[in-house]
């Protein structure tokens, strides 16, 4: 059964966005090239809140701000244990694989471009991660993105397993 979760309103957010990458792309065409654009915004309000959005049009500004809008609507909410995550994750996207690490408070964000852009949007302040496999930022912001939505926090996680734990004990 998978969980269902409740969207999180933007409006009542106070959102930074981030532009992570901007792409150019040329279609051939039998005239010349056509030029169009592709923008990776990630938005966050420090606060264990954060959205990543991808947009393309013909104009970069254009690109930017559909990526900013589409950003506000894939808000999650990440699981945090005080400055840092609360335990190891491994995530893929594609080809591209990340693995964070919680870390003791000072250590600061140890993280590559697109996971650096989203951890700090989502206000983690202390964390270790390594990048595998491809270096597509998209990709790579994508999998950032599913390993904090991945996280549970310890507390929460056994009193939603302690029930199966005594239906056992039981019978």
């Amino acid at each position: 059964m998978k969980e269902q979760r409740s969207k999180i309103d933007a409006s009542e957010l106070t959102l930074n966005d981030k532009l992570v990458y901007i792409n150019r792309v040329a279609k051939v065409l039998k005239g010349g090239k056509r030029m169009r654009f592709s923008a990776l915004v990630v938005s966050g309000d420090g606060n264990g809140h954060v959205g990543m959005g991808l947009g393309k049009a013909a104009e970069v500004p254009e690109a930017i701000s559909k990526a900013s809008a589409e950003a506000k609507k894939n808000l999650i909410k990440v699981a945090m244990a005080g400055s840092t995550i609360p335990h190891e994750i491994r995530m893929k996207s594609g080809a591209a694989e990340v693995f964070l690490k919680p870390a003791s408070p000072g250590t600061g964000v140890i993280a590559g471009s697109s996971v650096r852009a989203v951890l700090e949007a989502a206000g983690v302040k202390d964390v270790l991660s390594k990048s595998m496999g491809c270096s597509n930022r998209i990709n790579v912001a994508k999998a950032t993105i599913l390993a904090l939505k991945a996280l549970k926090i310890p507390a929460e996680e056994l009193a939603r397993r302690k029930p199966a734990a005594k239906a056992v004990e039981e019978t």
